[in-house]
């Protein structure tokens, strides 16, 4: 009889322990590679860098590799003819690895076949915040010297792509300004604001800081940074209070963080490529939300960026301009351009309720939706306008201002405009108290898929449409699929 594994019990401390032990027969087993992680800080520690680079590559995604020098990353499976891709994460409050960092990487990996490499500054990123602040010189310099041990192997300037997440955007952007702004691109996901929304462009990340900048905002009233630092910056849902964020204090951490990090997950997102996040160039939210911002001619000649890895946001331009903001709306669950069974309301600027779900997780799309009165009136005209596919509705307002015949807005929906069957009204009431407001308005509807470049793309109810006040009234929209 063949020798097999035996069983061994011991009393240790008063627990029974069961070990398995290989016969003599058995083959040793193959050691496993050493994966490396993130190290683990506290308040009292977040003083001095101890930088470490963990390298990720394509054929092992969940397994980190401590790089320092040359000879690690030729021995770690670096490949010097890919894209590099540095993600570098911003303040740690507690000390301990950023909780979307390993999704990241995989989802990263998974998107582009590429080198990876995660900064692990949780020392230097913890503590106090302007403690923080204080290291992105010296860390700065250390990425530096690394990335020169790049270009030693043959990796060009322009393969390198950043990717700094809040205080870390701006880390990224004085990494790219010592490289004269020669790196091949640099995305900021919520730059952080405290210390720099006055500070210098030699301080903050951006437009000059690489050959392409991109920046992601979505808390410019709390953590991060309001202004634009990028050649195109995406503010995401006007750039502030994202839907499904908590609104209350008593949501504790998350309601402090949600905002902020609502970039992350949108990038993520993006990368998981289940719809397209595109977004208009427009002078500011409210412009936007009213229909003022049809397309991307201005300054992108029809190009409209989009977040993700598309090469410069998809904006087919040169030379790039700068600085241009760009609107686009999100619904409020990952992935953040989908509806998701489970849910009785949308609570994004554009979104109104939908119950059940039966055609979920397609891509958002913008309409504009305009309405033409007949007769001038001496008072602002306010219509609710609202989309309906199936059993899912869609809402927005059109504000027609007085002495004026022409409003236009915005609406977001989640199925395409071609299966939108329905369309209703509601002419707002007066709000008269003596008695029931029996205004009536007539008018033309029209409304176009976004972006609109030509005027044949807008499509208008054949018949007038009549409207008294706080009377809902339906018409059938029929619209061609292209």
């Amino acid at each position: 009889m063949a020798p097999g594994p035996w069983k061994s019990r011991f009393w240790v401390g008063g627990l029974l322990l069961w070990l398995s032990v290989g016969s003599s027969g058995d083959a040793p087993p193959t050691p496993q590679p050493k994966c490396a992680d993130f190290q683990n800080a506290n308040v009292f520690e977040g003083t001095d860098l101890k930088v470490q680079f963990l390298l990720f590559v394509p054929s092992n995604p969940n397994c980190g590799k401590l790089v320092e020098g040359s000879s690690d990353l030729q021995n770690s499976g670096f490949n010097a003819t890919l894209g590099t891709k540095l993600i570098i994460h911003g303040f740690s409050v507690l000390g301990t690895k950023p909780s979307w960092i390993d999704k990241f990487i995989r989802t990263l990996l998974h998107a582009t076949n590429a080198n990876v490499i995660a900064v692990d500054w949780i020392y230097g990123s913890t503590g106090v915040y302007f403690s923080a602040v204080k290291n992105v010189i010296k860390l700065s310099l250390k990425i530096c010297l690394f990335l020169n041990k790049l270009l030693v192997l043959g990796v060009s300037e322009s393969s390198i792509h950043i990717i700094g997440v809040s205080l870390g955007a701006h880390v990224g952007g004085m990494v790219g300004q010592l490289f004269g702004g020669q790196l091949g691109q640099i995305t900021g996901l919520d730059p952080a604001g405290p210390e720099y929304t006055s500070a210098s462009v030699e301080e903050r990340l951006d437009a000059g800081d690489a050959l392409y900048v991109e920046a992601i905002h979505t808390d410019t009233d709390n953590f991060g940074i309001r202004i634009p630092v990028g050649h195109v910056d995406y503010f995401v849902n006007g750039g502030q209070d994202q839907p499904g964020c908590p609104t209350y204090f008593y949501a504790g951490y998350s309601y402090l963080i949600c905002d902020h990090m609502r970039a992350v997950h949108l990038y993520i997102s993006a990368l998981e490529n289940s719809c397209p996040l595109m977004a208009f160039p427009c002078d500011s939210y409210k412009a936007f939300l009213a229909g003022h911002c049809l397309d991307c001619f201005n300054p992108f000649l029809l190009s409209c960026p989009r977040i993700g890895l598309v090469e410069q946001g998809g904006v087919k331009i040169e030379p790039l301009p700068k600085e241009v903001k760009v609107y686009l709306l999100t619904t409020s669950k990952a992935p953040y351009c989908t509806l998701k069974p489970g849910k009785s309301q949308i609570k994004a600027p554009a979104f109104h309720v939908y119950k059940g779900c039966t055609l979920c997780f397609q891509e958002v799309h913008h309409s504009l939706v305009e309405f033409h009165l007949k007769e001038l009136r001496k008072k602002d005209t306010n219509i609710e306008v609202t989309f309906l596919s199936s059993n899912v509705t869609f809402s927005s307002k059109i504000t027609i201002p007085k002495q004026q015949l022409h409003g236009k807005g915005i609406i977001a929906h989640a199925t395409p405009q071609c299966q939108i069957n329905q369309v209703k009204f509601k002419f707002q009431s007066s709000n008269r108290v003596w008695k029931k407001d029996r205004t009536t308005i007539i008018g033309k509807f029209c409304t176009a898929l976004l972006p609109v470049n030509y005027r044949e793309k807008v499509i208008c109810l054949p018949e007038p449409v009549n409207l008294q006040a706080s009377v809902t009234a339906s018409h059938d929209l029929k619209i061609a699929c292209v």
